[in-house]
């Protein structure tokens, strides 16, 4: 790939858009950030990362300084690059059904300004049949445009990284599309793995699929561990040690954030509902805080209670509260605790957060709810509920 291609990252400022950005910018293509968000805008431009990215920070110094970065709000942008990608939201609505509308519009918004010969590259994780969607309002505008859905496959925090190390998969309805994709993402990394478009939009939504439900099985054996009186995590130790076939087996936890839950139920949706495992999953993580809070309530007199939660991002060394369990929990204690403190070291958007100090100082029970680093070598002197065993004395409620 020459050293002149261009791209354009559409929500260029958000969580999946900024690093792929970054990393574009790194190896050496011209890269323009285009969001609409003029605050996060303003933000990047003057260096300044706005959400935890390890790694980050360093590279859009580099890259701003030596100018292979630029950011607008002005759609125009898009108008003169080769390559257009698309990051953008993909929420389900109040019925947990997909709703693409998001996508489409970031489409229709810059359409004046996308021209024959570009290649449009859809990156959001999407229900089936929305590539083809974005295919048919390209032809019905009268443009000519390679549409290529190449899904994000990494984890928050480490995106710098893994846009390297992880394969990327790429799909196309032409050769062409293929081809463009394959030399796109090949700047990142050297394992590109083609696949029908219907394919790729359904790999994405298995691999997170998948992920929710092993966590929602470690919930629910976690449970009935719990309820036995047995611990857990002394289980799993004992299982996985110098055993493969158990390796994988996760630990209990909050199982949130912004794509696991959204994905199992876009998939549910796909299949006209009929996704039994997927329900029973989203019944199993999401009734994690109810279990709690019922099992603290059968050795505690809540209602006379401070209770300190630890952590409200959705996991551990992140700032992100998007779909978090913990604001679940936190509501849900407010309805039968006396008070309820919370506290994180890296979550800045809510102002409802207590420093630890006085978490810890008041708080008569703790709870720890996003198991940070940072919070383990504390030494509380109360009654802790610590499923994820950070203090190592077990996962137990």
């Amino acid at each position: 790939m020459g050293a002149d291609s261009s791209v354009a990252i559409v929500g260029g400022c958000g969580r999946v858009g900024l690093p792929l950005g970054l990393a574009f910018a790194d190896a050496g293509l011209q890269v323009v950030l285009y969001d609409i968000d003029a605050t996060a805008v303003d933000r990047v431009r003057a260096g300044k990362m706005p959400f935890l990215e390890r790694g980050a920070d360093e590279v859009l110094d580099r890259v701003l300084a030596d100018g292979r970065l630029t950011l607008s709000t002005d759609p125009e942008v898009v108008a003169g690059v080769e390559h257009v990608v698309v990051v953008v939201g993909t929420p389900v609505d109040e019925h947990l059904n997909p709703d693409p509308k998001f996508v489409l519009l970031a489409i229709e918004r810059m359409l004046d300004h996308l021209h024959d010969g570009q290649h449009l590259v859809l990156r959001s994780t999407v229900y089936p049949g929305v590539t083809a969607m974005v295919e048919r309002l390209l032809v019905k505008a009268g443009r000519k445009i390679d549409v290529s859905f190449c899904p994000e496959r990494i984890a928050e925090g480490k995106a710098m990284e893994e846009l390297r190390e992880l394969p990327q998969l790429v799909s196309g309805r032409t050769p062409r599309a293929v081809e463009r994709a394959s030399e796109l993402f090949s700047a990142l990394t050297d394992s590109v793995i083609p696949l029908e478009v219907e394919e790729a939009e359904l790999a994405k939504l298995f691999t997170n699929t998948w992920r929710y439900i092993k966590f929602a099985a470690a919930n629910q054996l976690f449970m009935i561990a719990n309820d036995f009186g047995a611990d857990y995590e002394r289980i799993r130790a004992a299982m996985s040690q110098d055993y493969p076939r158990a390796a994988d087996m996760p630990g209990p936890g909050l199982a949130a954030g912004p794509c696991l839950l959204k994905d199992t139920m876009q998939l549910a949706a796909f299949n006209n509902n009929n996704f039994t495992l997927g329900h029973a999953s989203m019944m199993i993580n999401e009734g994690l805080p109810l279990y709690l809070i019922a099992r603290v309530e059968q050795q505690h007199d809540l209602s006379a209670m401070t209770v300190g939660l630890l952590g409200m991002a959705f996991k551990a060394e992140s700032d992100d509260t998007r779909s978090s369990l913990s604001y679940k929990l936190k509501r849900l204690l407010r309805l039968k605790a006396e008070r309820v403190l919370c506290t994180d070291p890296y979550v800045t958007s809510d102002d409802d957060l207590s420093p630890l100090d006085e978490v810890m100082a008041q708080s008569d029970l703790l709870v720890v709810a996003a198991p940070h680093r940072a919070y383990a070598d504390l030494r509380p002197t109360v009654p802790v509920v610590d499923i994820w065993n950070l203090f190592g004395t077990g996962a137990h409620a």
